[in-house]
């Protein structure tokens, strides 16, 4: 569900990045913090526990334009991927209006890659939300590993609802840029249509 600030005419829009763990979440937060100009963006933010890892930075699309006036920001999250830290992955989808699973290509990550996509529709039935109906866009990350998947495969394993599909090199910024505007588009996309994130 879309934050509305009414002192700053802004719609702020979370979007998370979802994946197993050591699938480039991290690599596409930093990939894309780089890349967006430094008036647009806030400070990349690593919240640290213990035992894991968050990353977070907002910023303001220049080239989004208003919405009744008001400008649209985001607000990108990652979500530690190891399956123990299912507590911290969930907190953080307690607010989403769009994800972006990030799978890793790797043949030996296959099982990792269908059991965060399980873990994930699991933590969204929690908070109320129905997972087809919350926006969804899939990155194949490490495309350039030689043991990586075919596409088909991955679109088997993965893609049963039809989603939007980008490959990726997310730690030599390929793909990242793409995934993300087709993730903020979905997320604009809802707001104006009105079925946001539905619960």
């Amino acid at each position: 569900m879309p934050a509305i600030n009414y002192a700053t005419r802004e719609i702020n829009l979370r979007v998370v990045y979802y994946g197993p763990g050591l699938g480039g979440k991290t690599s596409n937060l930093r990939a894309l913090h780089e890349r967006v100009h430094a008036r647009a963006r806030g400070r990349l933010i690593e919240l640290m526990t213990e035992s894991d890892r968050t990353l977070f930075f907002d910023f303001m699309p220049l080239s989004l334009g208003s919405i009744r006036g008001f400008s649209t920001r985001f607000h990108l999250y990652t979500v530690p991927g190891q399956i123990h830290y299912r507590a911290s992955r969930a907190l953080i989808l307690k607010i989403v209006d769009v994800v972006v699973f990030v799978a890793d290509s790797q043949e030996m990550r296959r099982e990792a890659n269908i059991e965060s996509l399980s873990d994930l529709d699991v933590n969204l039935r929690e908070h109320g939300y129905r997972p087809d109906a919350v926006p969804l866009v899939l990155q194949y990350n490490k495309r350039d590993c030689a043991e990586a998947m075919p596409r088909a495969q991955l679109d088997a394993d993965l893609n049963h609802r039809g989603a939007a599909v980008y490959e990726a090199i997310a730690t030599r910024g390929i793909g990242v840029l793409e995934t993300f505007e087709a993730a903020a588009r979905l997320a604009v996309r809802e707001l104006r249509s009105g079925r946001h994130a539905a619960r």
